[in-house]
Formats: structure tokens, sequence, C-alpha cells
């Protein structure tokens, strides 16, 4: 048998704050943190609302080398990834060498460095290094950054699939770990909140025209117009069990079980959608039937038609109103390659507290005959839970969290 794969430590930057407790704290009861753009004059755009990261200042949390080097998504990164290592009670140093490495998910990862690097180049008129500077941050991988911070010399990888690049990281992660890896620092953390990440969020003509903060992303909701961007993700410490058990781990969350992937077809060749199979794979990934799944964290993507997929699939596996569902993403808005993450650390949370965080602002419609859980709190016993995360362009993901003894 293979040995499992624990999740022993979790960094994360949300709306809700910077660290796992201000962000649960947050998310169990329903915090909104939606709101009106801040971090660039949104009046021009059809869109003004995010889910940001306010009093965030890198400097209290980097070197200022680092903070002159990188740019937002990278300084909530390799934030999220220093406190991830102080959750799970362990040293970098301590890893043997080429045991530990780096997976995370890209999505809009260094945009707001490209723009400001093309406005000097535009003001100033000048040098050609600016230029090369610009489009190499752009495509730079977190994971590098990460790596050489912490000196983790195995494994390093990025993964891009939108929403679901996420879990696809952590999967990846996982497979490292299954072929000698022990340690591996994966998930994902973006942040486009500029004028030209906006521009390229618009442009997926899936963004709420909203202008409440609390009626504005509203998956399952029959006045559903699109989602709210955010910034921040999560990065995750995932080890190998045995090498938990040799080194004292005393922090575990919980199991990564399974998982599976799949791609939509062709728009028009009649064929379905491919999120049900990949739900199906995973949990056949985990040796579980449809009834031993506590709780289902949706992908909530917020327009009729993925909405009415998502819902199809979710009764075609557990059957109508069989399983809780859940979208806390809706306090904080759709985090592109970090979300997942996120959703997965609330997944693991639920199974520790015993508690479904609320999908806020949500009046369900009842073509969807789904068990989602809105307004409060719902306090169950959760000991597997599945995650759900599509991405732009017709990437499925699915992976489920097992509690462990």
């Amino acid at each position: 048998m293979k040995a499992r794969t624990l999740i022993t430590g979790v960094g994360m930057a949300t709306p809700h704050g910077i660290g796992v407790a201000d962000s649960w704290a947050a998310t169990r009861v329903g915090k909104n943190a939606i709101g009106r753009i801040t971090r660039f004059d949104p009046s021009p755009y059809p869109s003004r609302l995010a889910g940001e990261i306010r009093d965030f200042d890198p400097r209290d949390h980097l070197p200022d080398r680092l903070v002159r080097q990188t740019d937002r998504s990278s300084q909530l990164a390799l934030t999220a990834a220093a406190h991830a290592f102080g959750d799970a009670g362990v040293r970098p140093a301590d890893v043997p060498e080429y045991g530990g490495g780096v997976v995370t998910a890209a999505g809009f990862g260094g945009i707001e460095f490209g723009q400001n690097e093309l406005r000097n180049l535009w003001s100033r008129g000048s040098r050609y290094v600016s230029v090369y500077q610009s489009f190499a941050w752009f495509h730079a991988a977190t994971s590098g950054q990460i790596s050489v911070r912490h000196e983790l010399r195995g494994h390093a990888g990025v993964l891009v699939g939108d929403q679901a690049g996420g879990l696809d990281a952590l999967a990846q992660a996982r497979r490292r770990i299954r072929r000698g890896s022990r340690l591996i620092v994966s998930g994902g953390v973006d942040a486009s909140l500029c004028s030209w990440g906006w521009a390229a969020h618009l442009a997926t003509g899936q963004i709420s025209a909203g202008e409440h903060p609390e009626r504005s992303y509203l998956p399952f909701d029959r006045a559903a117009d699109g989602h709210v961007p955010g910034e921040g993700g999560a990065l995750l410490i995932l080890e190998d069990e045995r090498a938990a058990i040799e080194r004292g781990a005393d922090n575990v969350y919980c199991e990564i079980a399974g998982y599976a992937s799949t791609f939509d077809p062709r728009p028009g060749d009649g064929r379905e959608p491919g999120l049900r199979r990949a739900i199906e794979l995973a949990l056949a990934d985990a040796a579980l039937g449809a009834w031993e799944i506590d709780l289902v964290f949706a992908d909530a993507a917020a327009t009729a038609r993925m909405d009415r997929e998502e819902a199809e699939a979710l009764i075609a596996v557990f059957g109508a109103f069989a399983v809780p569902v859940t979208a806390p993403k809706t306090a904080i808005g759709r985090l592109c390659g970090g979300g997942a993450p996120v959703d997965v650390v609330m997944a693991a949370l639920a199974i520790r507290e015993g508690l479904i965080p609320p999908t806020v602002h949500v009046e369900p419609s009842p073509e969807y005959d789904i068990d989602l859980v809105t307004t409060h709190p719902r306090p169950a016993s959760v000991r597997t839970a599945l995650v759900i995360a599509r991405g732009h362009g017709g990437f499925n993901s699915a992976m489920v969290v097992r509690a462990v003894d």
C-alpha cells in the first residue's frame, strides 16, 4: 500500500487576513470581505467589486531585499510559505538535501510587476532591460522564489489551470511524495487586482457587474451573473506519513486521499461536461463510495450554465439533496490559482471542528436540487470532504480529503 500524504502545515493570505486563525474565524461565520476595489480606480470598468487583502504590508513579513525584488503575488506567497513552515513546526534546514520541494499553481502571478515595468518604460522611454524584466517576471514561477528562500533543492514545478490549477498542484505534490520526496510546499496564491489584470478578468465574460457586495457573487441563485475575483490563496506543507511520524509531527490536518482531473469536450459536440467523471475518478482513487462523502466544496462559478452543470454532476453522483454543499468563497471572491487550496484548507478545518461554513449572500434557486448550506454555519460530523474546482477553458479537478486518526 502507498504511504499516505498528509497536510501538516498551512499558510494563508486571503481577504479575511493573513494566517489560518483570522481566515477561519471569518469564514466559519460568513463574514463578508468583498467591496469596491481600492488598489486602482475601477470607475471606468463595468465591474468594480473584488475581494482585496487590505492592510497587508510586505515589510512586516519579508526582508527589504525581497520586497524590492518581488510583486504582490510573490510577496503574499512567500509570506504564506513562511507561515506554513511555522504551522507545521518544521525547519527547512532539517529537511534532507533534495528531500523537499515546491509545486505551485500559476495564474496571474507577476502581472502587476509587468504592468509597473512597462509603465516605467513608457514614462521614461528608455531601457531594453525594463522590457526584458517585465516579461521575465510575468512568467516567473513563485515556486522558484520559495525554493531559493527556504533552500529546498528537490523537485520544483508550476501548473496552470485557472481555479483548477490549485488542486492540480496539490496532486502533483502528492505524486512527488509517493516517488520519494519527504516534504513538498504546495498550493497557490494569486494577486491580479491591477488595471492590466482586471482587463484580463473582464475578457472572460464571467465577471459579475453587481454593485452591492452582498448581492454580487451568487452561485446557484437566480440572480447569478458571474463571479467576483479576489486575491490571495494558501500554501500547504505536504509530507509523507512515515517522514511526518519520524520527525514527530503533531499538527496533522488531514490526508489527501483522492484526486482526478478531466477536460470538457469541445463546445457544441453534444457530450456532457467532464466534471461528473472527475468526481467519480477522485472517489475511486480514494477508494470511497459516494455515500461516504460528508461535505462538498463547490466550484461555484455563478453563471447559469456552469451552475447547472455542477448541480447536475453532483446529483448524478450523490443524488438530490444527498450531501451538504458549500461555497464560502462567496465572501472573498474566486482567487484563481489560489482558490482551490483555500477550499482544501477550509475542508480540513471543517473536519477538525465539525462545522460547515456557510455560503453567504445566496438565495438558492429551487431549480438546483442540492443541499446548499447558506446564511449560518451548520454543525456536522465531517470525516471526508470533496473539493471541486473548474478552470476557464474547460479544466475540471476534484480532490478528496479525509480525517486522519
